[in-house]
């Protein structure tokens, strides 16, 4: 599953350096799927969405820091551990019980993210 980093977030920005798949925004900064990945222009994603990758999508939070659950993958492929919840000094980062993947998942979506064969 995705990780989501919850309201108890104080903003300190540990967590955004640490993704591999540049999937941590600051609050209220607009994102794109492209953003530290290899993906360029119309790309249909392993669940299926439809996106451009270069269109910059609104914030999902304007309060906290933010994980996009398509583009994070627990850090799998990557390292042992989901790296922003390593780092995290508040323990804010936590499994997302609305985006359950298995390891196969995640590890395919890390390959598409990166466009490893």
């Amino acid at each position: 599953m995705a990780i989501i980093i919850t309201d108890e977030c104080i903003n300190c920005g540990a967590c955004e350096p640490e993704c591999p798949n540049n999937a941590i925004y600051e609050a209220a900064e607009e994102w794109r799927y492209a953003d530290g990945t290899a993906l360029k222009g119309d790309v249909i994603l392993t669940n299926g969405k439809e996106v451009n990758a270069e269109t910059e999508q609104e914030p999902v939070s304007d309060e906290v820091y933010y994980i996009i659950p398509d583009k994070c993958t627990e850090c799998k492929g990557f390292h042992d551990e989901p790296q922003c919840a390593a780092v995290c000094p508040v323990d804010c980062c936590v499994p997302d019980d609305d985006h359950v993947e298995t390891d196969e998942e995640l590890l395919s979506k890390m390959k598409f993210l990166h466009q490893e064969p």
